[in-house]
Formats: structure tokens, C-alpha cells, sequence
């Protein structure tokens, strides 16, 4: 549905996007994910056709989003991070306005209109102005304008901040039902919220594509066996007996007190023994008291493979020349950086907009009004 190929975005001598390609093919939720300035919200903007890309292409469905933009436009429900709501409308107003933006057919609007208000909460809230609603229901309102016209791919960014718990709760609950008939795109800072929801992840770093696969396959690459840890009371010698019979058990490790027994078992990688070590403790009489195992989470792996690609705290993929002072305009920060921008030649450009790029040397003798 989704096809990236050598997709780059230059902000002068910046690169944002470095020459990343991937694709989505199928339904279901993808957690699109990286640490702050990665590139992940200049990629969704260049995908959804709200930002311009400096090479590379993109199709949705088929069309190039920027030689088909309308075309391609029609199958995406985006929700940027700050949603872009009229405030002096009702949500019901806004919304009906972008069903006719999106052109839904007049006779369509006001049911699928109700339908995105109940899906996110909003029927209650309704008639009342949106300058006038908490952070979370604005944010609702976003999500509703994304999921309007029922769009075969939905790009969300950052989509329960300001929510509530309760909140949270209920549009995860959303986007998996989304997930079952669309094509969902999440990015989220919480990545427990990304484990939770997405059946698949895209990790970005410096601008380029780091990793994309299913949850389960990343783990199984960071792991090379898995630790279960059961708790239960009974014999022990007969427990770790009946365990070292499994095949996919490479070491088990049983102690015993005059409260509990605790078997360690280390399983390869991909093996999944949990079934096996429940009916072994049935056919023991033994019971359970605790079972849990060391399956990496969500962060473990994200930090991992950062980690692999050697972050630093200050990033050098981030040019910064050493610039005399000079009659040129240079704005002074209070970090001692000047804000200023290359053209994408190299050579400086004094009407250029302001960007961090340039670290002012003041050595220079010259007249400080220079």
C-alpha cells in the first residue's frame, strides 16, 4: 500500500531524511519509531504529501503522492502531532467542513460524521466550541478528522498526548480496531504504547531506516535464549527431572526451601516450552504460584539497537562550521550557536531562513558593529 524508495529530505546541508526506503503492504498496525530529530515526522509529512520531499519517491496505493497528490491523498487519514483544528468551530462543524474537504457525499456526511464522534468520544461534546475543549478531546477531534471517510491508510502522530489514562486506554483500544481493516502508521514517544498496540516496527536513526520487522522477530534477534522462571511447591528433584527431558531446555536450575520451589530455565531462542512446563507441573500435582520469563520489552530492544549505531551526545551527522563574524547577519543564541543557513550548494545564502548550523567563532578581531 505504502512504497518508499530513496526518499531524502535536505534542510540546507542537513540531511533529515537520508536515502531511506521501505514499504507496507498489508493491513495492520506499524509503529514508526526513533529518538528525537530522527526524521520520523518529516517522513509521515513527506508520505501524507504535506512537506516536499528533495529526492526520492513515494506511491500510495499505487499513486505517486507527488505526481497524483489528490489521488493519493484520498486513501490517507493523517493526524499530525498539533492537530490542525479551527477553534472557533464546534467539532461537529470542523468536521462536517472536512468531510466535505475529503469529498464524502453529501448524503454521507452526517451519518459517517456520527460515526467518527462515537468512535472517539466527541458525541457529547459536540456542539461545544473547540478553543473551548480540554487538550485530550482536541486531540480526539484530530483523530476523528484522520478516520473520517473511512480512509484505507491512517497516519498517526503521537496520538494520546494530552489524554487522560481512561483516555489512553480507549483510542488504543481504537487503533486496534483500526488496525483490522487499515493500514495503520503510529508514532509515539511511549513506547509501551507501541508494544501494546502495533503487530509490526520501523525504526529510524539519523535519518535512515534502522530495522522493520514484526515485534516477535526483533526479540528473537536480540535473544539468544530465554529465561522462564516458575514458582511453585512440591518435590523438586522430580521437577527438574521431568524438565531436563525438554528438548528446548539448555540448562535448568532448581532450588528449594521449606516454602517454595523455583526452577530457572534457560530455553533457545524461538522456543516456546510454557505449554510443556504447565503440563509438567499438572502431572506432578504441583501448582503455580509464579511464571515469568525475560522476554525483552519494547525499550530493551529500541535501546539496543541505537545503542548499535553508536549515538553520541552530541550528534555528529549535525554539520557545524566555525564562521568568523562578519557584516553577514548571524542572530546570537544563548548557547553561543548562530542561526544560520547554507544553500544546498554549500555556499551561504543572507536571505536564507534560520537555521542551527553555525558556531560563531569570536576571535576575530574585527569592530564588534561589523
Amino acid at each position: 500500500m505504502i512504497e518508499v524508495k530513496n526518499l531524502t529530505k535536505r534542510y540546507g546541508t542537513v540531511r533529515a531524511v537520508n536515502d531511506i526506503s521501505f514499504s507496507v503492504d498489508d493491513v495492520g498496525v506499524y509503529g514508526f519509531l526513533g529518538p528525537n530529530g530522527a526524521g520520523k515526522s518529516t517522513t509521515m509529512n513527506i508520505i501524507t504529501g504535506a512537506l516536499a520531499a528533495s529526492g526520492g519517491e513515494v506511491t500510495i496505493n499505487g499513486f505517486d503522492i507527488f505526481e497524483e497528490p489528490i489521488e493519493a491523498k484520498k486513501c490517507i487519514g493523517y493526524l499530525p502531532e498539533n492537530p490542525p483544528l479551527y477553534s472557533d468551530m464546534t467539532p461537529e462543524e470542523y468536521l462536517v467542513f472536512v468531510a466535505r474537504a475529503k469529498g464524502i457525499p453529501a448524503a454521507r456526511i452526517e451519518k459517517d460524521v456520527e460515526g467518527v464522534m462515537k468512535k472517539t468520544g466527541l458525541t457529547h461534546m459536540a456542539e461545544r466550541l473547540i478553543r473551548n475543549l480540554s487538550k485530550g478531546y482536541k486531540q480526539r477531534v484530530g483523530i476523528a478528522q484522520a478516520i473520517l471517510g473511512d480512509p484505507d491508510i491512517i497516519i498517526l502522530d503521537e496520538p494520546t498526548v494530552g489524554l487522560d489514562p481512561i483516555q489512553i486506554v480507549e483510542i488504543r483500544e481504537l487503533i486496534r480496531e483500526l488496525g483490522k481493516e487499515h493500514t495503520v502508521i503510529l508514532s509515539s514517544h511511549v513506547l509501551p504504547e507501541i508494544s501494546s498496540v502495533c503487530d509490526y516496527v520501523i525504526v529510524i536513526f539519523r535519518g535512515k531506516i534502522v530495522v522493520q520487522d514484526k515485534l516477535e522477530n526483533l526479540n528473537r534477534m536480540f535473544s539468544e535464549t530465554e529465561i522462564l522462571r516458575v514458582t511453585t511447591k512440591g518435590n523438586g528433584d522430580k521437577l527438574r527431572a521431568a524438565l531436563e527431558k525438554l528438548e528446548a531446555a539448555e540448562k535448568v536450575t532448581v532450588v528449594s526451601n521449606a516454602v517454595e520451589v523455583e526452577a530457572v530455565i534457560e530455553v533457545s531462542s524461538g522456543a516456546d516450552i510454557r505449554e510443556n512446563i504447565s503440563d509438567i507441573l499438572r502431572e506432578l500435582d504441583m501448582p503455580v504460584l509464579s511464571f515469568t520469563s525475560n522476554a525483552q520489552s519494547l525499550e530493551d530492544i529500541f535501546i539496543k539497537l541505537i545503542n548499535e549505531q553508536h549515538i553520541v551526545e552530541d550528534d555528529p551527522s549535525i554539520p557545524v562550521k566555525k564562521v568568523k563574524k562578519s557584516k553577514s547577519e548571524i542572530k546570537q543564541s544563548s548557547k553561543g550557536r548562530a542561526y544560520y543557513e547554507d544553500d544546498e550548494d554549500g555556499s551561504d545564502n543572507e536571505d536564507a531562513e534560520y537555521t542551527p548550523l553555525f558556531e560563531v567563532d569570536d576571535s576575530d578581531d574585527s569592530d564588534e558593529n561589523d
